[in-house]
């Protein structure tokens, strides 16, 4: 592989799919180039799924800055590009008169940072909205405009709406240097090189090692892991709004949340390790996230619990995204951690400004608006549901029970551009997968679809990056 293009985007998370997508727009070469084997595969895949309102970032800041505009932006892209979002707002809650100054101090940066919908409520007033919350509760901000997302979705979203207007995704590729050569830049990945005028440094919690590779300024990536646990659906209603706690150094602190498909989230803990592929779940963290929540909402139904994870984001000291053009012709999105899902939008818009001004491009004549989704078959009118099953009789199908998703969905989530190559490709378009059971039921019948559809021996199909077969060979 020796390609050229005018702009290569380093990631294929949710800020490199945001960004690619608003690249699109001009007529452009663009590539996204990712080392797993799909879009979404690194931190944009397991974190809060929280649309922050933008009363915690410092005035100021790119965070602030991104995070306000970026919800803005994702309450109409959810629209525009159909993927899952609910304005639920939030309650961050005081559990002590000493602590209603610090609220007070949110209220006010939330209100500098051009945030509407924000009003201090008594702890009365917060338990009339929330009745599952504590006693102890003495007040709480309240933001109206807060949401709740499908991170995975609103990824997929933008690649497959940037897929559409021309955009290349390059999987299983790995940048292992990059150079300049004068006019640009040479990428050298395990594929190939690839020639790129521009250069978007998208790459999460390696985006410090190729900054460094063409920066004179160093950075360090910090990796701090959030561990979670996830509740059936059965629970899901105990919160309607998003409950934080007043913020520490380490973050917003433990949150109970309703999720866009009806479980309840808790989490996450807040541990910095060394190892940036460290996804493991912990016992202590565990029980540690499990405590904490209990001090917002003393009866959160612990039995109900249907599975645990954790994601790794990637910290900067700083405490500020790094965005922007660092060296001519090479632009960062660096450090991008909380809310750097909120953000992500933005940040694509914003280095996509940054780059047509430099380069000049102009808008496509024939650009795609829109994106449908994957028609949801369980939650269609009767009369479109009979109607797309005479039409396509593998949506009558139903291969996973615990959220009826039918053959003729996974099928779809296959085809698309991109499309799923495994099965948490499959888990992340449909949630094949993700109910009560945990895949232990629809797994088989996965692999045997995603074979028939690839064409390959059910013994290749994987879980997600190469290695992870579900079959062994036989002998």
């Amino acid at each position: 592989m020796n390609e050229k293009y005018d702009v290569c985007i380093i990631g294929g998370g949710v800020v490199g799919c945001a960004t690619a997508r608003e690249l699109s727009k001009y007529d452009l070469k663009v590539c996204v180039v990712e080392k797993e084997e799909d879009v979404c595969s690194g931190t944009s895949k397991a974190n809060s799924a929280i649309v922050h309102a933008g009363f915690d970032a410092v005035p100021g800041t790119l965070k602030a800055k991104m995070n306000v505009r970026g919800a803005e932006l994702i309450r109409q892209l959810s629209k525009t590009l159909d993927f899952p979002y609910r304005q639920n707002g939030s309650l961050v809650l005081c559990f002590d008169e000493n602590g209603i100054p610090e609220l007070n101090k949110l209220y006010e940066r939330g209100i500098r940072n051009g945030v509407s919908g924000l009003s201090i409520i008594s702890g009365d007033e917060a338990r009339r909205l929330e009745p599952a919350l504590s006693d102890k509760v003495v007040s709480a901000l309240l933001a109206e405009n807060a949401g709740i997302v499908c991170p995975f979705q609103m990824t997929i979203a933008f690649a497959e709406n940037a897929a559409s207007n021309g955009v290349t995704f390059r999987f299983l590729t790995e940048v292992t240097d990059i150079r300049s050569d004068g006019d640009g830049y040479v990428l050298s990945t395990n594929k190939g090189e690839i020639n790129a005028k521009y250069v978007v440094n998208a790459a999460g919690l390696y985006s410090d090692k190729i900054h460094n590779a063409v920066a004179d300024d160093k950075i360090t990536v910090i990796p701090r892991r959030g561990e979670y646990v996830l509740l059936d659906r059965e629970v899901g209603d105990l919160v309607s709004h998003t409950v934080f706690q007043l913020p520490t150094k380490y973050g917003k602190g433990v949150l109970v949340s309703p999720t866009v498909h009806g479980n309840l989230l808790v989490g996450p803990s807040a541990d910095d390790i060394e190892d940036k592929e460290d996804t493991q779940t912990t016992a202590s963290a565990t029980a540690s996230v499990k405590e904490r929540a209990l001090l917002s909402v003393p009866k959160v139904p612990y039995n109900k619990t249907i599975t645990g994870f954790s994601g790794v984001r990637a910290h900067l000291e700083t405490g500020d995204f790094i965005i922007g053009e660092t060296k001519n012709g090479f632009f960062d999105a660096a450090g991008v951690e909380s809310p750097g899902l909120t953000a992500a939008p933005a940040i694509g818009e914003y280095l996509t400004e940054l780059i047509v001004n430099k380069c000049g491009a102009s808008l496509k004549e024939n650009y795609v608006k829109e994106r449908r989704g994957i028609p949801q078959v369980a939650k269609l009118p009767q009369k479109e549901r009979t109607e797309l099953i005479k039409k396509n009789p593998k949506y009558g199908v139903i291969i996973c029970r615990c959220e009826n998703i039918s053959e003729g969905e996974i099928v779809d989530a296959i085809h698309r551009t991109p499309g799923a190559v495994s099965l948490d490709g499959i888990k992340r378009r449909v949630r094949q997968g993700m109910g009560r059971c945990q895949a232990g039921f629809c797994t088989p019948a996965a692999i045997a679809i995603l074979a028939r559809e690839l064409g390959i021996p059910e013994e290749q199909v994987t879980k997600n990056r190469p290695g992870s077969q579900q079959i062994k060979e036989s002998l």
